[in-house]
């Protein structure tokens, strides 16, 4: 992915009792994403939500729910992400999938710019 410029979003909604053979679904997400060379996916678990079963779910005191909602979020340049949801469909069997366009202002990459050191300063010992 380019540090700047158009991209695209896929926005993963599942439930946080979601399993795909006996793994979180999250965890499932991500890790086929890592392994299909997409920028980065960031897992986010809400609060409260419903979805198409219309059930609320929370994480109020008095709940007794523990399916909380939870969204999966993966930027990266429209050809990775748009073959990445053919995997996504194949693995959730309830949920949203949604892509859309979005414009990159920001991505650090690993690698240091010019002139720039490879790591922080360092303080000195005893300072």
């Amino acid at each position: 992915m380019h540090a700047r410029g158009p991209a695209k979003r896929l926005t993963v909604f599942v439930g946080e009792s979601d399993h795909y053979r006996h793994r979180p679904l999250y965890a499932e997400i991500v890790h086929r994403a890592h392994q299909a060379g997409l920028a980065g996916a960031s897992v986010l678990r809400g609060i409260e939500g419903f979805g198409a079963s219309s059930q609320v779910h929370t994480s109020r005191l008095l709940s007794l729910t523990e399916n909380l909602p939870v969204v999966i979020v993966m930027v990266d340049g429209a050809e990775l992400i748009e073959a990445f949801t053919l995997t996504v469909e194949e693995v959730i069997a309830e949920g949203l999938a949604v892509v859309d366009h979005v414009e990159v202002v920001r991505y650090p990459t690993r690698t240091p710019p010019p002139g720039q050191p490879d790591q922080p300063d360092q303080p000195e010992p005893g300072a």
